[in-house]
């Protein structure tokens, strides 16, 4: 599907495929090849990395004499570095390719990867952590650009496959990551090693298959483009503005809701947030089939108005839950909801927004909503401080900050 079909930045286009995308089921994507490997891809690359990521922060503990604040620092700045080096990573995707940048990003997390396995120097240990950052600037515009290329019109459940797949990453990884660290921490970053270069095996068996998917930036063009030019964009900027609100309010889930609990509930604060943590992990996974048959039969504005009720809801609930378990978990279960309608949304509309050609920047200008993960700690925390029910009120009314931006009608999403 050429650039045109995509939509070059002018309003119409943005709408033209919807039909077409509601059609699609995820069978009819799973059924091609290509997207198969890409998730598989995707899946083995979360576990990497969530297996060493929750870890890292224990291992330079043990290594070093830093303080928490700098061990915070040092860890935070593989998401700090991703996102903003997404912006240069981008747009070099849309330059070399797609995916000759995703395997120097997987190659280059299985150096540091195995790097980390065989150093304990401080001075070695800290320069490769955030390392990891320049790594994660490449693999993720590059993977993000191919999945959409591969999906075609099937670009909004592709990216639901690629959260699924994320997810369960996420709970996968840690619990490999556990049993490994119990052992040693070389063997931590060796089994993340392993299966960074599972993935680099993956992408070069399909590498020809992936060169004629790609498409770049014309030759004629690339005089003039910079890495800057997806934030020219007045309808992605809308875009970003609403992926940075979203995540800001998504960080408090793991960053200021675990404080309140342990100032509820004292000992049980711990497991409390397990069984939380666990429901919510598996109700992300299978909301997944949900949200899209919601996407099929409502406009993107509707699912967002949901999912942010959906946050609100569960603020409500847990600032009223006094430890009790069954609130909580409903809490969890209507925060799911908007975290299966919200999380992937901001993908699903640059999708339809970018030109093909230009999908890496895009997806590589996205990546600037991880600084939501940055601010939101630190104003929750802060709210927090100022009593509950202020924290909570506001939140529930912060979930609600995306909405007007997707709404409005510059983005054109309001169409069937």
């Amino acid at each position: 599907m050429g650039a045109d079909a995509r939509g070059d930045g002018s309003g119409p286009a943005m709408t033209t495929t919807t039909t077409q995308v509601r059609q699609a089921g995820f069978a009819d994507l799973i059924g091609d090849r290509t997207v198969r490997v890409l998730a598989l891809c995707s899946l083995i690359n979360s576990c990497a990395f969530f297996g060493m990521m929750p870890f890292l922060a224990l291992y330079l503990a043990d290594i070093t004499s830093l303080p928490p604040a700098a061990i915070g620092a040092f860890t935070g700045s593989i998401a700090l570095v991703g996102a903003v080096g997404a912006l240069a990573g981008g747009a070099i995707t849309d330059r070399a390719g797609a995916g000759s940048l995703l395997r120097a990003g997987l190659v280059l997390y299985t150096l540091l990867a195995a790097a980390l396995a065989t150093v304990t120097a401080p001075a070695l240990v800290l320069p490769l952590i955030v390392c990891l950052g320049g790594a994660l600037m490449l693999v993720g515009p590059s993977l993000k650009k191919l999945m959409s290329l591969a999906a075609g019109e099937g670009g909004e459940l592709v990216f639901r496959i690629r959260f699924m797949t994320v997810s369960a990453g996420a709970a996968l990884g840690p619990l490999a990551g556990a049993a490994a660290y119990s052992v040693s921490h070389r063997a931590l970053f060796a089994v993340s090693a392993a299966l960074f270069a599972c993935c680099v095996l993956l992408v070069h068996a399909r590498r020809d298959s992936l060169r004629m998917l790609d498409v770049r930036v014309p030759a004629a063009r690339q005089g003039r483009w910079t890495w800057t030019h997806s934030l020219r964009d007045g309808r992605f900027r809308l875009v970003l503005v609403s992926a940075v609100l979203i995540t800001l309010v998504f960080a408090q889930l793991e960053s200021v809701i675990p404080l309140y609990l342990k100032g509820e509930s004292g000992d049980r604060a711990p497991t409390l947030f397990a069984v939380v943590f666990a429901v919510h992990a598996v109700l992300g996974f299978a909301y997944q089939w949900p949200a899209a048959w919601l996407a099929r039969r409502t406009t993107l504005p509707a699912q967002a108005g949901v999912g942010c009720t959906g946050f609100a809801v569960a603020f409500l609930c847990w600032g009223t839950s006094d430890g009790r378990l069954w609130v909580l978990l409903a809490g969890v279960l209507a925060w799911t909801v908007g975290e299966a309608l919200l999380m992937p949304m901001a993908d699903l509309v640059t999708h339809r927004l970018a030109p093909d050609a230009e999908k890496g920047a895009f997806f590589g200008a996205l990546e600037l909503r991880y600084l939501g993960f940055f601010a939101g700690p630190i104003l929750g925390g802060a709210l927090l401080d100022s009593g509950a029910w202020h924290y909570f009120g506001v939140m529930a009314a912060l979930s609600f900050a995306a909405w007007p931006v997707l709404r409005a009608r510059s983005l054109g999403l309001d169409g069937r």
